[in-house]
């Protein structure tokens, strides 16, 4: 492995998402165990992965060999779940990440024994004694110590804390940050920019000055390139860290306000693992000793491996402490899932009933994703559109994103599956929705859409129909909805009833739900699905096919509106009528 040369933290990147390595490394483990892992080996594997329904990179790599080292030399081998030499093969930790009952524990503990140095990651000399550190550990700290933290913030000092002794030069740093920011006069984007420049010229004074400032991404020598590409480099490693810490479940993310902090549950269990985890790295000049503690699937200690701590949580939560330990653990498992499932719950039950609040929230959110407010963007579009497509109709609606133990989006849902499923009585509906834009939009969703719904209709024997969702709808997405209408594919299982719709036209669809005051039935969805699939066997052109869709769909409760004011007429009419017979009989009466 190329020696470290940076002078910031770096996490793994590649994957972004620490889910994704899963099926992964299952993948490799299952078709290479034993073999070594050179060039051919990792051409092989590479071929493999490109099939999988789960990859979703769009073109195959001019390299391979360098995208499987890439993607498993990182997190897999970095993280102690793979041992890629001598031969291949799978750790103890790694066969607990793919044990679903175990795998965020396995996450949990790999993180927390990542350090910088180590035998994988040796620093060059010119950079000697900077690192001395278990970065997440030390993220970890810094949120519990300051109850929550900014990307920002995390972007630019954070990520400045290569050594663990510099821990309260940072926290100074921040509160500094924090206060200059109150009394500033500039906008926060200009102040912002400003400090970042700021803070890159002190962190690469060397470099800068004896002119090193050339980047591996190009060959502009400039100082401004240079500063760019340090930016973005922090943001990218920033992003990396709230992903792998939100994938173990002790913290959470405010989409809004771009921050991170440690989840109400799990303050105790924090407060445990910096009490008795060492911040000092282990083994850095013994790779054989370093390789016992990594692939050590006990070590650290767990809250969850400690039996007081657990019979402590348990008498908590009303669970049985006379289970012994591996019951008493599952006991709190299936009783966090019971709390996350009845949040969920509770949250269909008050879309389902339109309640106002929860409607405006709804909006509010897609106002967001559409002015880019939202730190998770593609998370937050696929979850705000399975709230909205509850709020639709009285089916069963199925989101395959996770979902953290305070009922909040955890990741989007896995590729070889549809991002939403809604069950009817006599069809089923697929929801994809995507961020993409343009050809990329079309070569990245269009195949494994059809793939998704021909599963569903093969699994449920029903007529089954899908929503494409996107900002933007792109001519080629459109052309090839269009195009699978009028081909009967075995594959597919027939014809492919895919409707594309922008989003604004489905919110206009959510706006209609809720100005018609009921939740109208599943038929109206299917009226819809059944209209864009005549007009696709009668229009003259996709486009045409197209904009008769949007304008229906814009509709979709047109005359349920006009019956339901009829209806309202009609009955104040009766209300009149009855108003004055009554009053009729009451003068008769008295007279």
């Amino acid at each position: 492995m190329r020696p470290i040369s940076g002078r910031v933290l770096f996490f793994v990147t590649s994957p972004r998402s620490p889910l994704k390595m899963i099926p992964e490394i299952k993948l490799l483990t299952e078709n290479f165990t034993g073999q070594k892992w050179s060039p051919n080996t990792q051409e092989r594997f590479m071929n493999v992965l490109f099939q999988e329904p789960f990859f979703k990179n769009v073109e195959k790599p001019k390299d391979p060999a360098l995208s499987a080292r890439d993607r498993i030399n990182r997190a897999p081998k970095a993280l102690g779940f793979v041992e890629l030499y001598p031969m291949v093969r799978l750790t103890e930790p790694g066969r607990q990440l793919l044990d679903e009952d175990l795998s965020q524990e396995a996450l949990l503990r790999q993180i927390l024994k990542f350090q910088i140095p180590s035998p994988f990651h040796v620093e060059n000399k010119k950079i000697a004694g900077t690192y001395f550190v278990k970065p997440y550990l030390e993220m970890i700290r810094l949120i519990d110590s300051l109850e929550t933290i900014s990307f920002d913030e995390l972007m630019l000092f954070g990520m400045q804390l290569t050594d663990y002794r510099k821990f309260d030069t940072i926290i100074a740093k921040i509160n500094k940050f924090r206060a200059e920011r109150k009394i500033c006069g500039q906008n926060y984007r200009t102040f912002f920019g400003n400090y970042v420049e700021n803070e890159i010229l002190a962190i690469y004074k060397k470099e800068i000055d004896r002119g090193d400032v050339k980047t591996r991404e190009s060959n502009d020598r400039s100082l401004k390139r240079f500063i760019e590409t340090k930016r973005k480099n922090l943001r990218d490693y920033a992003d990396a860290c709230f992903r792998y810490l939100r994938a173990t479940g002790l913290v959470t993310i405010s989409q809004r306000r771009h921050t991170i902090s440690i989840m109400k549950d799990k303050q105790v269990e924090v407060s445990y693992y910096l009490k008795h985890i060492g911040r000092s790295p282990v083994f850095i000049d013994d790779e054989k000793s370093y390789k016992t503690y990594l692939y050590d699937a006990t070590q650290p200690v767990l809250f969850s491996d400690n039996r007081e701590l657990l019979e402590s949580y348990a008498k908590e939560h009303k669970i049985d402490i006379t289970l012994d330990t591996p019951k008493l653990k599952k006991a709190i498992k299936l009783e966090t899932e019971k709390k996350r499932n009845q949040i969920i719950k509770e949250s269909v039950g008050r879309l389902k009933s339109h309640a106002s609040d929860d409607y405006a929230d709804v909006i509010n959110v897609f106002a967001d994703i559409k002015a880019k407010n939202l730190y998770d963007i593609p998370l937050m579009l696929e979850w705000n559109t399975w709230r909205a497509m509850t709020m639709l109709d009285g089916g069963e609606i199925n989101a395959n994103l996770k979902f953290d133990d305070e009922g909040q989006p955890l990741s989007t849902a896995a590729g070889n599956m549809a991002d939403i499923i809604c069950e009817y009585d006599d069809f089923n509906l697929t929801v994809e929705v995507t961020t993409s834009s343009g050809a990329k939009q079309f070569e990245m969703e269009g195949e494994p859409i059809a793939r998704h719904l021909a599963k569903l209709k093969k699994e449920k024997g029903k007529t089954a129909y899908c929503f494409f969702i996107a900002p933007t709808i792109s001519e080629a997405s459109i052309a090839y909805c269009y195009t699978m209408y009028r081909i009967n594919l075995a594959f597919y299982a027939g014809t492919t009833e895919i409707i594309p719709l922008n989003l604004d036209t489905f919110i206009e669809m959510v706006n209609q739900t809720e100005e018609c005051g009921y939740t109208p039935q599943s038929d109206k969805i299917k009226k819809l699905c059944e209209y864009a699939k005549e007009k696709a066997n009668t229009s003259i052109n996709e486009t045409d096919w197209f904009n008769d869709v949007q304008q229906k769909a814009r509709k979709w409760l047109a005359n349920d509106s006009i019956h339901t004011n009829e209806y309202t007429f009609q009955s104040q009419e009766l209300a009149l009528v009855a108003e004055n017979k009554a009053s009729y009989n009451s003068e008769n009466d008295m007279e």
